[in-house]
């Protein structure tokens, strides 16, 4: 069995921290409004903003990047369903005992519906590209496998062009472009990683380099998204091109997760304590995603932990700050938890049915996979 490289799981980590504080900021109401003057907090939470969206993509790449030289087993696309369905059957059961479930007679039929099928009714909509890119992903490996190099970087070329290329540069909003929030993208990102680790691309020459690319992409976003939100205050416009920047399948979005990934890539981490800390932290980071983003949580956290901690601080960027820092631990921390007891669970439930035909029938269908 193969040990998790501390590097990536690091990296790991810190895609689920950044990902939270871009929920953060979106809950805290703490964003650039267009035809509203930007104030210092509003402009701070957008720095953090265009330098923490490259997470979602960061996220998608590691899984790629190793899901590309896997045998995908049917048990592990079965787990995986299955902890989504933990999360949203179990939180919402448990609302409703406390007493804050916040279903209404008009939507009890639909929301209903979103509990029982997440994945088809995007429940999560990160969940359902991610778990349609997973199923996908022996498919995508055999295609790795079988073209050749120049075949494989035609197609990723091609896919770029489609899904980040085009939208980049053009301020219209196109139909089929979902600002990088389906599956289409999360392939893309896939067979980027599957090249990198197949040819063993070196992106960026050296750590150095990459963190620059990662910087200077930041920065770019920031600039732009600013500039936008001038330009539409001042003339107006730009309404849907504003927020191009902060896609996810925007060009500098797609540039600054290479180069984050890439500075992880030439990390060498010792292998101490802190190494096994985060192996062992680092498996329960989509648990984090599911806990917080769940229809019954995902609107309310924030207000929830400004009763703990005080309203968000909107006049004064340390102040907010710091507010935001302990909302995004708190809530990384009991997420990491919760998906601890989550795997306790599952880990007894696996020994108890170990020997039963439906897991016996589980594990034939793995070896015939693999």
């Amino acid at each position: 069995m193969s040990v998790r490289k501390p590097n990536f799981e690091l990296l790991r980590i810190i895609a689920m921290l950044m990902i939270v504080t871009l929920h953060y900021n979106i809950h805290a109401d703490a964003l650039l409004q267009l035809g509203v003057p930007a104030s210092k907090v509003q402009i701070f939470a957008t720095v953090i903003e265009t330098f923490c969206i490259t997470g979602v993509n960061v996220y998608v790449l590691l899984s790629g990047y190793f899901l590309s030289q896997t045998n995908i087993k049917l048990s592990r696309i079965l787990k995986l369903i299955c902890q989504v369905y933990f999360y949203t059957i179990l939180i919402s059961v448990a609302m409703m005992m406390v007493g804050t479930y916040t279903v209404g007679s008009d939507d009890t039929i639909y929301k209903t519906a979103q509990y029982l099928f997440p994945i088809s009714s995007e429940h999560y909509w990160f969940v359902t590209a991610y778990v349609i890119m997973y199923v996908l992903s022996p498919v995508l490996n055999a295609a790795v496998n079988a073209l050749s190099r120049i075949q494989l970087k035609t197609v990723i070329i091609g896919l770029l062009i489609w899904f980040c290329g085009i939208k980049s540069i053009v301020p219209v909003m196109f139909v089929t472009d979902h600002a990088g929030y389906d599956y289409g993208w999360f392939i893309c990102l896939y067979l980027i990683a599957a090249y990198i680790r197949k040819y063993d691309v070196v992106l960026f020459f050296n750590a150095k380099r990459s963190a620059l690319v990662f910087l200077i992409s930041s920065l770019i976003s920031l600039a732009m998204s600013l500039a936008l939100h001038y330009i539409n205050l001042v003339r107006g416009g730009f309404i849907y091109y504003s927020q191009v920047p902060t896609h996810y399948n925007f060009i500098f979005t797609l540039t600054g997760a290479l180069g984050l990934f890439s500075v992880f890539r030439f990390l060498k981490m010792k292998e101490n304590w802190f190494a096994n800390v985060v192996r062992f932290v680092a498996p329960f980071t989509f648990g984090v995603y599911l806990v917080h983003m769940h229809l019954e949580i995902r609107n309310r956290w924030v207000e929830w932990l400004e009763s703990l901690i005080g309203p968000v601080p909107m006049d004064n960027v340390l102040f907010f700050a710091w507010h935001m820092i302990r909302c995004v631990i708190i809530v990384f921390a009991a997420g990491i938890f919760v998906d601890w007891i989550r795997k306790m669970i599952f880990d007894f439930i696996g020994r108890v049915m170990k020997d039963t035909k439906l897991f016996k029938f589980i594990r034939k269908w793995d070896e015939k996979i693999c």
